[in-house]
């Protein structure tokens, strides 16, 4: 997609427009709200599969984002089947973020797929500055997800998606977000348009974990071994524990806490408002030290004069 913007009536009224200004970040395709729902309404009945062969016709800039759970891992071995039906047609590459906060299974998942599909390629996202845990804690502290929650989905997940959306000029990703994994997906549709325009496809919005699951073991998809040890939604491992049986598959993330989503999916505003308040508080922290200090140096001209 140029710079050039197309903004005619005639293209916003169809529902589908493109372009960029020179100030965006990425290039937009805007949907508008009867188009969405027309969308949506057709895609509802189509299989996962055919969702995302039409995605890779509609949508230029296309993406996947994925942390290797298991839905992502099916849309990824439907991608290459695809690719293996229209071997000329440009692939969909990947995007990680890694958090540095991984478990060791889900890096050796990692692993495991760059070998079974070589042809994907993988972009990796780490938080700014940083590779590792130790370079991660010297600049934000230990146990950050503790102290701030919302300070350590911003650093390790959400300003890396929105770098990886900046760098890779992404227009559209595809999520493996489930209807059936329940809390605020319950109502989740196949298309979205988060604040900042980015399109979001859910192509297995439709589908159950057995049917993730029954996918997996039958096209021998690599997956992570912690699924074996009654885990179902793999996160970072400070956070994540297995389910029992009859929970919802999302119940061992941020168990105990109100807390549903790592942040990526949450609106941007909220994070907007909290960089906002976090600037705002240090420059009244840093007013304050300059008004003691000048203080201090007030007090001590008035102690040499007194001499």
């Amino acid at each position: 997609m140029g710079g050039r913007r197309e903004s005619t009536s005639s293209n916003l009224e169809s529902g589908y427009a493109s372009g960029a200004s020179s100030t965006d970040s990425q290039p937009r395709i805007v949907l508008t709200k009867e188009h969405l729902k027309f969308l949506n309404n057709a895609l509802n009945s189509l299989s996962p599969l055919d969702i995302l062969r039409w995605c890779k016709l509609t949508f230029p800039n296309l993406y996947q984002t994925t942390a290797f759970g298991v839905s992502g891992l099916v849309t990824l071995d439907m991608l290459s089947e695809l690719q293996a039906e229209t071997p000329s047609a440009p692939s969909i590459d990947a995007i990680f973020l890694d958090t540095l906060y991984h478990f060791q299974e889900t890096l050796d998942l990692v692993e495991k797929t760059k070998v079974r599909y070589p042809n994907v390629n993988l972009h990796v996202y780490k938080p700014e500055g940083v590779h590792t845990v130790s370079e991660f804690e010297a600049r934000h502290g230990k146990e950050l997800w503790r102290t701030n929650a919302t300070l350590y989905d911003w650093v390790a997940k959400v300003e890396p998606a929105q770098r990886a959306y900046a760098d890779l000029s992404v227009a559209a990703v595809l999520t493996g977000r489930r209807r059936s994994q329940g809390a605020k997906r319950e109502s989740l549709e196949i298309i979205e348009v988060d604040e900042a325009g980015l399109i979001k496809i859910n192509p297995l919005a439709n589908w159950t974990f057995n049917q993730v699951d029954q996918y997996i073991k039958e096209r021998n998809v690599p997956y992570n071994e912690l699924l074996d040890r009654g885990y179902k939604s793999v996160g970072d491992w400070h956070s994540t524990e297995p389910v029992k049986e009859g929970e919802d598959e999302r119940a061992g993330r941020w168990k105990g806490q109100a807390k549903t989503e790592c942040g990526i999916h949450n609106k941007r505003s909220k994070y907007a408002q909290f960089l906002h308040e976090a600037e705002q508080k240090k420059q009244q922290e840093e007013l304050a030290a300059a008004l003691q200090k000048a203080g201090l140096v007030e007090q001590n001209m008035e102690a040499v004069v007194v001499q």
